[in-house]
């Protein structure tokens, strides 16, 4: 058992900051002496000692480095897939099972602190695309097969999108790159794939208006008619029974902006023999091909 003053010695911590991260955040729970001095345990001092680490060396706040202690101790044996092996799958599978059903009952903060100890552990590509994304597809899946209410669709939605959205402010935005507008058309409601797209672009330092699903055509026109530098409209779409009206948008939009061009995706525009209006172009196949495409055909868009 260790005092104040010597964990201070040991992890170099302040006590004031000991005591705040104690009392404010939980982050450790020392025993107390009949005189009322705290005693920490080895445990307390790893624990300490690991969020110093978080605080100082990853840069992210205590609060959020708590959280991730907290998912850390409740999930021991999901320690990070090191490659594609049947342990790194079942490690996947367990966490994507354990956000899923943390979501579907409402348990926000446990479902955070999951999502941040995976964050954390695999990096934001591997749990977006391992574990968030499948999370995605699952609730929606399940909202259509009537064993997922409305409201519980769009509160795991929701939770899970706004991890996505944290993650746009992260990255650098490059102004020799031109913006670009991301939307489902009107009648689209599946924005799975734009939202991994456009963080995509984001990371490549493109600044993307994501104007999400369902996105009315006035306001659309709206933006392009005000935003200059809009140099490119991403449009994703699955029901490929919006083809003929996303056909007849593109050549509205022509007439407000006669350089712009288009970048398609999603389900719909992936099967073959569908027709693809000039000056825009389809993005397939997997998110690992996309960068291949952005090196090379992007600058084609570069002002």
């Amino acid at each position: 058992m260790y005092s104040i003053k010597q964990v201070v010695e040991m992890l170099d911590i302040p006590s004031v900051t000991l005591r705040a991260w104690e009392n404010r955040y939980q982050a450790v729970t020392p025993e107390r002496t009949e005189s009322g001095y705290r005693l920490y345990t080895q445990d307390n001092i790893e624990d300490l000692r690991w969020l110093k680490e978080q605080t100082e060396k990853q840069g992210i706040s205590i609060s959020h480095a708590v959280r991730l202690l907290k998912a850390r101790k409740e999930n021991p044996a999901a320690e990070g897939p090191a490659g594609g092996d049947g342990t790194s799958r079942e490690a996947f599978a367990k966490m994507r099972q354990q956000i899923y059903t943390a979501l579907l009952e409402f348990q926000g903060e446990r479902a955070n602190a999951l999502i941040d100890f995976g964050f954390s552990m695999y990096g934001y590509e591997a749990m977006f695309h391992q574990v968030l994304v499948p999370v995605l597809v699952r609730v929606g899946d399940a909202w259509e097969e009537g064993t997922a209410t409305v409201a519980q669709e769009h509160y795991m939605t929701h939770m899970v999108s706004n991890r996505f959205y944290q993650f746009f402010h992260l990255f650098p935005v490059y102004a020799h790159l031109p913006k670009v507008l991301a939307f489902c058309p009107e009648g689209e409601h599946h924005q799975v794939g734009l939202l991994l797209f456009s963080l995509f672009l984001r990371k490549n330092g493109v600044e993307v208006v994501y104007l999400g699903a369902n996105t009315p055509e006035a306001g659309i026109i709206a933006m392009l008619e005000t935003q200059s530098r809009i140099g490119a409209v991403c449009m994703s779409v699955t029901d490929k029974e919006l083809l003929p009206y996303c056909e007849e948008l593109i050549a509205r939009l022509k007439t407000v902006r006669t350089d712009m061009r288009f970048i398609l995706g999603g389900k719909a525009y992936e099967e073959t023999g569908v027709s693809v209006p000039e000056a825009a172009e389809v993005i397939a196949g997997p998110p690992g091909r996309w960068q291949e495409w952005f090196d090379f055909s992007f600058t084609a868009l570069r002002k």
